[in-house]
């Protein structure tokens, strides 16, 4: 079995996330806790939860639960979903499930790390970057000229991490008639899907629109609930899902009760929470905006669609990993540097960072940055 790489978005936060006191990069919505869930349950489904047998539930997830993630898509049932410990299991299933060593893999740059590591470990790889002087946009062209006979799968996110771009719909129709048109499954990371200002135009779930399309989903993102660990892969491909279980048994084997429970009810209340989440966004995005504009030598900024983060540049002349090292060592402000960022499939920009703005108590933090920019640097 090939060895991967350290993943460097999860050992940056290993030796950061509950060490820095701003946590200004979070990609996930602000969580709630147990008893505020709870709350929102009905006296029978919280009666469920509270005297609920502790065994083992089934490899594809809770009947129940199952049931609620398919409510969420267009014409989806409980047979079309796959449930996972998270989505990170979600995405090494669908790879393994789907590549194999003759495969060819087409995947989206910049990207989460383990969509473009997995297909490299099995196969060859095209990575197609997005576009930052086209708003971080799909070439579709682009897409069309990285495809061989032997290319297999197509992955990308939107919104996307880190940007927050959500595609143009009529670019999304484009990739999914020239996937049809080449039989090339595409796995579409929506973990983001439904977060983002209260205007955000979301796409149409991928496995709503196209016969081979893998949605992957999670509770951690967009409902803010990381702890439960519950994420899935909505598919009209049947035989996909059968495998992708199967491979499950060496794998989680099944999910934690408990979480599935808890998901239940919050997909039960899913219009409240995702309210709740994009209005802490609505919230929060002005205040960014307003700090960049105070800062105008220093950063450049773009507007995200939607998710609750945003990839603006910087432009200090020391560069952006030492501003994001001397921001969380002497401010505790954490940051994720461009560098996190890079890709073994081509360049990727260095002068960015990833910033976050779905969670509370945005004001200490941004207080804390920019008293170390005025102490630190001329703009």
């Amino acid at each position: 079995m090939t060895t991967l790489p350290d993943f460097r978005l999860e050992t940056h936060f290993a030796k950061w996330e509950f060490k820095a006191r701003y946590h200004m990069t979070a990609s996930d919505a602000e969580s709630m806790s147990l008893d505020t869930l709870l709350e929102m349950a009905t006296p029978e489904d919280r009666d469920a939860f509270e005297t609920m047998w502790l065994g083992y539930t089934e490899t594809f997830g809770a009947p129940e639960l199952r049931d609620e993630i398919a409510g969420t898509y267009v014409g989806q049932n409980s047979e079309n979903i796959l449930c996972f410990a998270g989505a990170s299991e979600g995405i090494f299933a669908a790879n393994t499930v789907l590549l194999d060593r003759d495969s060819h893999a087409i995947v989206v740059t910049p990207n989460y790390q383990s969509h473009e590591t997995l297909p490299i470990a099995i196969c060859e790889a095209t990575g197609v970057p997005l576009d930052p002087e086209d708003g971080w946009s799909l070439d579709i062209d682009r897409i069309a000229a990285a495809i061989r006979p032997n290319t297999r799968l197509v992955t990308i996110n939107f919104p996307h991490n880190p940007t927050g771009t959500i595609l143009p719909l009529d670019r999304y129709e484009a990739l999914i008639a020239l996937c049809r048109k080449h039989g090339i499954y595409i796995l579409h990371d929506e973990i983001f899907n439904g977060l983002g200002p209260s205007d955000a135009m979301h796409l149409p779930f991928i496995a709503d629109v196209y016969e081979r399309g893998l949605s992957l989903g999670v509770m951690s993102k967009s409902y803010g609930l990381p702890g439960l660990r519950i994420g899935w892969i909505a598919s009209q491909d049947k035989d996909v899902l059968s495998r992708m279980e199967r491979l499950k048994h060496y794998l989680s084997i099944c999910n934690s009760g408990p979480s599935e429970q808890l998901a239940r009810i919050a997909l039960k209340n899913r219009d409240q929470i995702l309210a709740r989440n994009c209005a802490i966004v609505d919230e929060n995005l002005p205040k960014w905006e307003a700090f960049f504009a105070r800062f105008p030598n220093l950063f450049e900024w773009q507007r995200p669609d939607g998710s609750c983060m945003a990839f603006p540049r910087y432009r200090g002349a020391e560069g952006v990993e030492a501003f994001a090292r001397s921001l969380v060592e002497e401010a505790g402000v954490l940051l994720l540097p461009s560098t996190i960022y890079s890709s073994e499939l081509g360049p990727t920009p260095t002068d960015r960072f990833r910033l976050g703005f779905g969670r509370s108590g945005l004001d200490e933090g941004l207080a804390a940055m920019e008293a170390h920019i005025m102490a630190n640097t001329k703009n």
